[in-house]
């Protein structure tokens, strides 16, 4: 295994500390630059893995530094954003409604149910504590009322007499 250049060594470093994985960092530096290396090799320039005790302290400063800035980066990826994400989703409903595809519209529309925050779920929601005293008070005070007076509130009883000839009908006779 030949030394690698700085200039390799830096490209690996810097792949690794953008979350890359190995195989992924070996395919690039042999497009890049030409060399075949192992994922071994370019583990070992991974400061977060034990098999890279040795690694200088450059390389180090150079994996944390980096890290750092793509972290901070991520921020400014618009497909990290909430809101964009959200738009796109939009777009592609509409997209699938005109196209007739409701079933694709039913997922997208789940997925950004999902990606607000958990609010695509199959759960009986509670009401709301308060509001359900407040049922039970009222409930209770109607209770109460009635026990006071059982009859206030109903209707006149109506007397209905049947059967009875009416004397002074003429055609009675």
């Amino acid at each position: 295994m030949a030394a690698l250049k700085n200039e390799v060594k830096s490209f690996i470093v810097q792949a690794l500390a953008c979350f890359d994985t190995p195989s992924q960092v070996v395919e690039s530096v042999k497009n890049e630059f030409g060399e075949v290396l192992t994922r071994q090799q370019v583990e070992s320039h991974d400061p977060t893995k034990a098999c890279s005790k040795g690694l200088a302290v450059k390389w180090q400063t150079l994996f944390h530094d980096t890290r750092k800035r793509f972290r901070e980066q991520t921020a400014e990826i618009p497909i990290a954003n909430r809101a964009y994400r959200l738009r796109a989703m939009n777009r592609f409903v509409e997209k699938a409604e005109t196209m007739k595809n409701i079933g694709l519209a039913m997922q997208i529309l789940e997925q950004a149910a999902k990606e607000v925050g958990d609010a695509y779920v199959n759960r009986r929601v509670e009401p709301d504590k308060s509001l359900d005293d407040e049922i039970k008070r009222l409930n209770i005070q109607k209770l109460q009322r009635e026990l006071e007076d059982p009859n206030k509130g109903l209707p006149e009883p109506k007397q209905v007499i049947i059967g009875v000839e009416d004397a002074s009908d003429p055609e009675a006779e």
